[in-house]
């Protein structure tokens, strides 16, 4: 039984801070109205009744011409505030746009967020052939895309364990390849190797390598990762991008450690 007090209302919002959370994910391209319902598990009138109050505030809007849900503006004021508090955007630009140029694939710096990673930035490499598996707002749960698989690793084994009996789900919602036999085994080869791999497990040719930075406490806080077809990251090359990979992750948590502690 849940021990967690009832606040009057609390499911409301609990139901409107996952619409948002959706609506978000979605990015410019916004996201239809039976989508958001069903990911959310909600009924469409319900859906509607919520993204209604929320449009009424401001913090969603829709686009008229194809009904999809959008970000509204309320929720860019309120990113700004919360900016100078969580953003690392600063201090990790310039290093994921040189991970892109270095090695010619997209570059992501991803955020852990309970029990999931949210991609804060991404920069596109110069190879023609992209990966369009994640862009900036777009929220996986640990261990599915190669951010959340590099994260989950660097944690301790208690924490990876409870995590895996929490979300006991993530087979049926993700594929076989996420049970929980599965996922201990690419956690023991990402700590084998330092960074993870996901050979096509979320879209079929389409891989993706991602490496842990800590934060000042020495956490798993973020990921660098890069996303490519297939081809592009052969036996060959896995290592070289590996390494670059781990590099620009070192770099990164140093200097977030760094202006910490001034």
């Amino acid at each position: 039984m849940d021990s967690t007090p009832s606040v009057p209302g609390a499911q409301a919002i609990a139901r409107a801070a996952a619409l948002l959370r959706l609506v978000s994910a979605g990015g410019t391209e916004g996201r239809g109205i039976q989508e958001l319902a069903a990911e959310a598990a909600l009924t469409r009138s319900t859906t509607h009744r919520l993204l209604s109050a929320l449009r009424a505030e401001g913090l969603v809007d829709q686009d008229e011409r194809t009904s999809r849900w959008l970000p509204g503006p309320e929720l860019y004021l309120m990113g700004s505030a919360a900016a100078p508090r969580y953003d690392i955007a600063h201090l990790a630009g310039d290093i994921v746009r040189s991970l892109a140029v270095k090695t010619e694939e997209s570059a992501f710096l991803s955020v852990r967020r309970g029990d999931e990673t949210v991609c804060l930035t991404r920069e596109e490499g110069a190879f023609p052939i992209r990966s369009f598996v994640l862009s900036e707002g777009v929220r996986f749960p640990l261990g599915v895309a190669s951010a959340g698989l590099a994260i989950l690793a660097f944690l301790p084994d208690d924490e990876v364990e409870v995590y895996l009996d929490r979300h006991a789900d993530l087979a049926t919602r993700w594929g076989s390849a996420h049970d929980a036999d599965a996922l201990r085994r690419r956690v023991r080869e990402t700590r084998d190797r330092g960074y993870a791999v996901n050979p096509g497990l979320i879209v079929e040719g389409s891989w993706g390598l991602g490496a842990a930075v800590f934060d000042q406490t020495g956490r798993p806080a973020f990921a660098l990762s890069l996303t490519g077809v297939q081809f592009r990251f052969d036996r060959d090359r896995l290592p070289t991008l590996g390494r670059l990979l781990l590099a620009h992750a070192h770099q990164l948590t140093t200097r977030i450690q760094s202006s910490r502690r001034r």
